[in-house]
């Protein structure tokens, strides 16, 4: 099953808090794609790492990087109150 992400908050180390339609909330760590993907080293920069934005259902960054929001469902580390 797909949810799509409602709401993003960027965190401390390269994680962001994603929020899914069904209420679900996710911790996800971007600092594996930072660390290994060229295209992503630039987000090392944290005022650009905070510019996440939730985007057609999934989370993106200014400059265009985006996740799959079924990577994200099924990566993302469970996260409660």
């Amino acid at each position: 099953m797909l949810f799509d992400v409602i709401e993003v908050e960027p965190l401390n180390n390269y994680k962001i808090l994603i929020t899914f339609e069904n209420s679900e909330k996710k911790i996800f760590d971007v600092s594996t794609l930072i660390n290994s993907r060229p295209r992503w080293q630039e987000l090392k920069n944290i005022e650009l790492f905070n510019t996440v934005k939730v985007w057609e259902g999934t989370v993106r960054w200014i400059d265009g990087q985006d996740i799959c929001p079924k990577w994200l469902y099924d990566e993302g580390e469970n996260y409660e109150v």
